[in-house]
C-alpha cells in the first residue's frame, strides 16, 4: 500500500497554521517545523505547478505539430522550442519529486511523519504529571494496621511470583507467574474480555507480530520511539500493544456508516524495551519488558469520537468499580500528551506500598490521526465523498497492574490475600495463601 497520507492533514497545517503551531508550543515542541512544513509544502507545489504547466504547453505544441499539413515542417520549426520545454519539464519534474511528501529522503515527509496530532482545546495546559487535571475519584485508600509489603514481596512469600528464575530465562525485567499467580492471571483476563463483551466489544485474537507498514501506520515508528522489540530477519515487530493490530485491522477499507461505531478487544501480551524508564519500577510487575493486557479500540465518526471517548473511559473504570480498588481519573496536560492523542485521560489505581496512583490505563483519542495514514476512511451514504473514521484506543486494563493492586490492596496481616468478590467465579477461591 503506498503511503499517501500522513497522520495530520497538510491541508489543516495550510489553512489554520497558528493552531498546529499552538498545539507544538504546549506540547513543549518547537513550533518552527510548522514554518519550514509550509515553506516547502508551497516549494513542491510551485514546482509540481510548473511541471503541469509546462506538459500542457509540450502537449499543445505536439498537438500543432499533428493538425500541421507540412508536419514535417511544423515539427522542425517548433523542435527548438519543444527540446527548451522538455529541458524545462524534466527539471521542474524532478524538482517536484525530491520535494514531495511521498519521496523517501524527503524533508517535507520526515517533518510531517514526526509532527504529533493537535491537541484538543479542552487538554489542560502543563509540563509535567504534576499539571495533569484529576477529574474525578472513587474508594478511599485502605488504612491497614499492618506493615504493607509491595507486591513482589507478597507474591514471592505465597510462591506465585518468581523473578530469580525469570530473570536466569530472559534477564532483567521479566516474571514468572507459579500456580495461584498464573491461574489469577488468567482470570483476571477472562473477567475483562466478558466485561467487555457484555459492553458489546468484538473479540479480536490478533496477530502478535507486524509488519513495518503496521506499525508506521498507527504511529509506533516516529524517530521518538525507540522501545519496540525488531525481528530484523522476518522484517516483523512484536506488538507494544494489541492497539496497534486492532486499530490496523480495517486499513485501506471504505466502511459504511451504518457499521460504526466500531468496538474491538483483545487480550495480548504486549513487549516493549521500556528504553526511556531506566532506573524506574526495577522491581516487580510494574514496568516490564513483556506484559499483557486487554486492548479496547473504537473507529467512530468524527462528530461522536469526543463521547465515545468518555464511553470508552468508563468502561475500563468500571472494571476498577467491580474490582474495589481505589481509583482517579486525570486529564494529561499537553506536555504529558502521547504522539498520536488528541485527548487523553489516565485511569490511575491506588498501589498502598508507594502510597501514591499509578496508571493502570490511557485512554485516547487519536481522531483522525492514525486513520490518515491507514487509509481507513467511512461514507455517510454511497453517493459522498469517503471521510477518515477517528480512532479511540485504552487499556481495559493492564493486566500485571490489575495483580499489583489486587495483591498490595486486599493483603492480610498474615500474608494471606483476599480475591475480590467479582473476581472469585473466575479465579474459584475467595483468598491467596501459602502451598506447598
Amino acid at each position: 500500500m503506498r503511503r499517501s497520507f500522513f497522520m495530520l492533514d497538510i491541508a489543516l497545517i495550510r489553512r489554520d497554521p497558528d493552531r498546529v503551531r499552538r498545539s507544538c508550543e504546549r506540547r513543549g515542541i518547537d513550533a518552527s517545523c510548522v514554518d519550514e512544513i509550509l515553506q516547502l509544502d508551497d516549494q513542491y507545489r510551485s514546482a509540481r505547478t510548473a511541471a503541469e504547466t509546462l506538459a500542457s504547453q509540450k502537449n499543445a505544441l505536439s498537438s500543432e505539430v499533428g493538425r500541421a499539413p507540412d508536419k514535417a515542417e511544423a515539427a522542425s520549426r517548433l523542435r527548438p522550442q519543444l527540446d527548451e520545454i522538455a529541458r524545462a519539464l524534466e527539471d521542474a519534474a524532478q524538482q517536484a519529486k525530491a520535494l514531495s511528501p511521498e519521496a523517501p529522503q524527503s524533508r517535507l515527509r520526515d517533518l510531517l511523519e514526526n509532527l504529533p496530532n493537535v491537541l484538543d482545546a479542552s487538554v489542560p495546559e502543563g509540563r509535567g504529571e504534576d499539571d495533569n487535571l484529576e477529574v474525578r475519584s472513587s474508594g478511599a485508600p485502605r488504612s491497614f494496621d499492618f506493615e504493607v509489603r509491595p507486591h513482589w514481596s507478597l507474591g514471592e512469600a505465597l510462591g506465585i511470583l518468581d523473578f530469580e528464575r525469570a530473570a536466569k530465562l530472559a534477564g532483567s525485567r521479566f516474571s514468572v507467574l507459579i500456580g495461584d499467580g498464573a491461574r489469577l492471571s488468567r482470570a483476571v483476563n477472562d473477567f475483562f474480555l466478558e466485561r467487555a463483551a457484555a459492553k458489546r466489544y468484538m473479540e479480536v485474537g490478533p496477530p502478535y507480530l507486524a509488519t513495518p507498514q503496521t506499525m508506521w501506520s498507527t504511529g509506533q515508528l516516529t524517530k521518538f520511539s525507540d522501545a519496540m522489540f525488531l525481528d530484523p530477519q522476518a522484517e516483523l515487530f512484536l506488538i507494544p500493544t494489541a492497539e496497534v493490530p486492532l486499530t490496523a485491522l480495517h486499513t485501506g477499507e471504505i466502511l459504511t456508516l451504518d457499521h460504526l461505531p466500531r468496538k474491538y478487544a483483545a487480550y495480548s501480551p504486549c513487549f516493549r524495551k521500556e528504553a526511556g524508564a531506566a532506573g524506574k519500577d526495577t522491581r516487580g510487575l510494574m514496568r516490564q519488558h513483556q506484559f499483557e493486557k486487554v486492548e479496547l479500540v473504537w473507529l467512530s465518526t468524527p462528530e461522536g469520537s469526543m463521547e465515545a471517548l468518555e464511553t470508552l473511559t468508563s468502561d475500563a473504570e468500571a472494571l476498577l468499580i467491580e474490582l474495589e480498588l481505589p481509583y482517579r481519573i486525570v486529564a494529561l496536560c499537553a506536555g504529558e500528551m502521547g504522539f498520536n492523542s488528541a485527548k487523553t485521560y489516565d485511569i490511575e489505581v491506588w498501589i498502598p506500598s508507594e502510597g501514591r496512583y499509578r496508571e493502570i490505563s490511557s485512554c485516547s483519542n487519536c481522531t483522525d490521526f492514525q486513520a490518515r495514514r491507514a487509509s481507513i476512511r467511512f461514507r455517510r451514504d454511497p453517493k459522498t465523498k469517503p471521510e477518515f473514521v477517528h480512532t479511540l484506543n485504552g487499556s481495559g486494563l493492564a493486566i500485571g497492574r490489575t495483580l499489583i493492586a489486587i495483591l498490595e490492596n486486599n493483603q492480610r496481616a498474615d500474608g494471606s490475600v483476599a480475591i475480590p468478590r467479582a473476581l472469585q467465579p473466575y479465579f474459584k477461591g475467595e483468598q491467596l495463601t501459602r502451598s506447598g
